[in-house]
Formats: structure tokens, C-alpha cells, sequence
């Protein structure tokens, strides 16, 4: 059998299997022309303040014009899918909400919820309500630092800072719940790591008081502001038409007019019982995702506030003590660990529940073998989980849907045509986070 030579890719045997080598090719024979003498190609990123994170844009440019838009990703690769393989059902969690970062409790719940879907199980009518509290929560604090970068990115520094400083607020309720600001992994299979903390609702209750003035102030800042208008406005356009033909879900699709929200047309965790509106513009350009993502937050602090109301005395983990990890997990005094009295049963009462401690915690449950796929609405479209298991005690497949790689599909056709200056608010106004991009 005859093999051609490539210089860029190579291969070699190792003890474990074969390990391919692939190198980037040659930059003038990939896109230098020498005798194309108007035609300049330009690098954007991968370190860059408006690449909107560790992207790299590859720009034709004849003039100010972008004549070809290319985009580079893979510089904050982690193999979190892959890694999530040699680890039990449990410790996938806490690989998971490392992908998109600015949306940690989206990517635990769709995860978890696959493996629930798997395992044919459903988590209590009160850790249900939690989810969607803070997922809502998250969502804010997500589209505050998508509005501060947008707004760092034009040029408009105060709104940089107002974002991350309300942002704040938000960190501090999740980490008064979960424990952590970022990559809680609070959402477990079958339910959540802990209850509410005393406190954290009449903390909650405090953020609603407040929170509405705040979103009011950003409005009085910014979209009355001309500069943010003309910066904004038909600049990187994109139809409902091309969005569709690209997949292109969350703000982007919105602000071309179409309704689509998996809260509404694909609910899940009672979505459909909860009183909230879809927003949407048809202006198709950065201004109106801008307006989506501002309407957006006061959806959500209604989502809260409802979610708040309905919260009822119960369980936060199934009563299945071969699935609910770790098992009868209570804090101890000190925020830390297993109660006392749990510690007490499995050391000094029951050489059975130590026995079950053991295996739960050091080999994990097992999980029936099938597929699935769980789409939910994260903050930038839909994020769905392709989860696989053959039966064991960790995931044979977890394959991400994550908007963020999907949405970046759009850079050329919102750029090419346009100006060099409105490359930033297209990238800007599609708000990806890289993490889930590379994944």
C-alpha cells in the first residue's frame, strides 16, 4: 500500500496505540499572494483585548474592507470531554462546569440531566426549583460580563466596569449556595451537593430589591447613548435565514426575530409552569443583541423570584442510597466534611455503610447502557449533552453541543464586507466564551 508524505502531520507506534503528530503549515503559502498587491492579511489575536477571549482572526483586508474573515480556535484546548471518561459518573461533574466558564451550573445541569435521563431516575421537586434559581442566577451574571466586555471592546469603559461590578452581587449569592464563585459543581446526578444555606433566600430577596435599579442604570447609560447606537447598529448583520443555515441558537438567533428559547419550546425542570417572556428584536446586528441580553436579565430576576416562591420543605437528593453521592452527605460544624453523625454509622456502627461508602464514593454507581442527548438554554443558545454509557461506572462518550462553537460558525458572514472596526462589535455580540469553545 502506497503513502504519501506529508511535512505537517506525521504518526508514530507507541506501547499505547498510534500518536498522530499535526503541525500548522507555512504562512506565505497558506495565505500570502505575491502578486495580489492590494490585498493585506492580517492576525487578530490570539492575544488580543478584543478577540473576546483566546481567539485568533486571520483578516483579508483591502483597506479598512474585510474581504475574508477566518477564525483560529484551540489555544485554550482542555480535553474536558475526553477526560471525562476515565472518571466515574460523579467526578464528570466537576470537569464539565470548567467548560463554559461564565455558565458553570448550565453545563452541571445539562450534564446531569442526561445521566438522570440514562439512569431513569428524576431529582426531588425541590432541587429542581434550585436548578432553575441559580441558572437563573448564572444567566445574569453571564450577559453582565457579555455587556461589560461588549462594552470594554467599544470603547465604553464605565459600562466595563458597572458589568463586572454588578456582576459581584451575583457571585456573592452563588457562593454563599454552592460554596465557590465559578465551577461549582453544586448540580450532582440526581439531584444537588447541598441545600440552601440558612440565609441564602432572604440574601436572594435583598439582590431583588436592588437588582432592577441597576439594570435601569445600564439602560441610562448606554442604549440612550449615541456613540453605543452608531458603534451598534447594522453592524455585524446576520438574518434569521443565516442564522438558521449556520444552527445558530441563544441572543444571536433572538435578535433576528426568531422566538426560539428551549425554556418555551423544549421545556424542562418546570419551566413551562413559570411566568416569564421571550424577548426578541429584528434588527439582526450587534445593537440588537445588545437589547436582547439586557431584557433577558429582567426575565431572569422574574424566573428568581418566582422560583423563590415555590420553594417547598423536601429533599435535594433521590432516596436511591445506590445512586445519591455522597452518600446521607450532611456539613459538619466546621462547613467541612461529613457530619459527625455520619461519620459516627460508617466508622464505628455499620461495617456496611462503611463497605457502601467505599465503593460509592472510590468506584461510583453504574449507569445502564444507552444514549442520549439533553438540550437546555444556556445563556448562549442551546447546549446539549450527547452522553454514552456501556453499562460501567463512568462514561463510555460525553459529547458537548456547546452554542459558543457553533455561534463562532457566524464571524465571516456577520465580517466579510463590513469594516475592520466592526469585526469587534460582531464578535462582541455573538459573546463567546472560549472555554467552551476548545473544550
Amino acid at each position: 500500500m502506497s503513502t504519501t508524505y506529508d511535512p505537517y502531520a506525521g504518526s508514530r507506534e507507541t506501547t499505547e496505540g498510534r500518536v498522530y503528530t499535526v503541525t500548522g503549515g507555512d504562512w506565505d503559502l497558506t495565505f500570502a499572494d505575491p502578486h495580489d498587491q492590494d490585498r493585506l492579511v492580517v492576525n487578530m489575536g490570539p492575544q488580543h483585548p478584543s478577540t473576546h477571549g483566546v481567539l485568533r482572526l486571520v483578516l483579508d483586508l483591502e483597506g479598512e474592507t474585510v474581504t475574508k474573515a477566518r477564525v483560529v480556535i484551540g489555544y485554550l484546548h482542555t480535553g474536558i470531554e475526553k477526560n471525562t471518561e476515565y472518571r466515574n459518573w460523579v467526578q464528570g461533574t466537576t470537569f464539565v462546569t470548567r467548560m463554559d466558564y461564565l455558565s458553570p451550573l448550565f453545563n452541571e445541569t445539562g450534564y446531569c440531566m442526561a445521566v438522570e435521563k440514562l439512569l431513569g431516575i428524576e431529582a426531588p421537586q425541590r432541587a429542581q426549583t434550585i436548578r432553575v434559581l441559580v441558572m437563573e442566577l448564572n444567566r445574569i451574571a453571564s450577559h453582565l460580563v457579555a455587556l461589560a466586555t461588549f462594552g470594554m471592546e467599544m470603547g465604553a469603559l464605565t459600562g466595563m466596569t458597572n458589568g463586572f461590578r454588578e456582576r459581584e452581587m451575583v457571585l456573592d449569592l452563588l457562593e454563599e449556595i454552592t460554596g465557590l464563585r465559578m465551577n461549582h459543581a453544586y448540580v450532582r446526578p440526581g439531584g444537588l451537593a447541598q441545600d440552601l444555606p440558612e440565609g441564602a433566600v432572604d440574601s436572594i430577596r435583598e439582590f431583588l430589591r436592588i437588582f432592577p435599579n441597576r439594570v435601569a442604570d445600564f439602560h441610562r447609560l448606554l442604549t440612550g447613548q449615541p456613540i453605543w447606537q452608531n458603534r451598534l447598529k447594522d453592524a455585524g448583520y446576520l438574518d434569521v435565514t443565516g442564522c438558521v443555515a449556520l444552527g445558530i441558537t441563544g441572543p444571536v438567533l433572538r435578535a433576528a426575530g426568531l422566538p426560539w428559547d428551549l425554556r418555551k419550546v423544549e421545556p424542562y425542570l418546570g419551566y413551562e409552569t413559570y411566568d416569564f417572556e421571550v424577548p426578541t428584536a429584528d434588527t439582526s446586528d450587534a445593537w440588537g443583541r445588545y437589547l436582547v441580553r439586557m431584557a433577558e436579565v429582567n426575565e431572569s430576576l422574574k424566573i428568581v423570584a418566582q422560583a423563590l416562591d415555590r420553594l417547598e420543605p423536601g429533599p435535594v437528593m433521590v432516596d436511591d442510597k445506590k445512586i445519591a453521592w455522597p452518600a446521607q452527605l450532611s456539613l459538619g460544624a466546621d462547613g467541612m466534611g461529613n457530619s459527625l453523625d455520619h461519620v459516627r454509622h460508617i466508622m464505628g456502627q455499620s461495617m456496611e455503610a462503611l463497605i457502601h461508602h467505599f465503593k460509592l464514593v472510590t468506584e461510583g454507581f453504574r449507569v445502564p447502557a444507552g444514549q442520549v442527548y439533553v438540550p437546555i438554554e444556556s445563556p448562549r443558545g442551546e447546549l446539549g449533552y450527547h452522553v454514552v454509557s456501556d453499562g460501567s461506572t463512568r462514561p463510555w462518550r460525553v459529547h458537548v453541543r456547546d452554542p459558543s462553537f457553533v455561534n463562532l460558525q457566524a464571524t465571516a458572514a456577520m465580517s466579510e464586507g463590513g469594516m475592520i472596526a466592526d469585526v469587534i462589535a460582531a464578535i462582541a455580540s455573538i459573546d463567546p466564551v472560549m472555554g467552551g469553545v476548545d473544550r
